[in-house]
């Protein structure tokens, strides 16, 4: 997690998924869903507000050899980038 200036340094990328609301595993389910219509290299933001969705995408990632690219607080949100494999 990097500090509150942390969007500005937010990687670019070509999806969104607003998982705002949701609790494990719709979070993660969702963004499998959206990950499996990119095309490879393709980086998602996920926005979630369950505070276990930082273990979770990095469980995620290491299980299904999606990159992690960054993770950061963002208003008391969790902010996801993935990179498709």
């Amino acid at each position: 997690m990097n500090g509150p200036d942390a969007s500005a340094q937010a990687p670019s990328f070509e999806q969104e998924v607003d998982a705002s609301g949701l609790t494990c595993p719709l979070p993660i389910l969702r963004a499998k869903k959206a990950l499996a219509q990119m095309a490879s290299g393709e980086v998602l933001r996920v926005i979630t507000t369950d505070r276990n969705a930082i273990r979770d995408f990095q469980a995620f990632a290491r299980q299904t050899g999606n990159t992690l690219v960054a993770q950061q607080e963002v208003d008391g949100r969790g902010v996801h980038f993935l990179r498709r494999r």
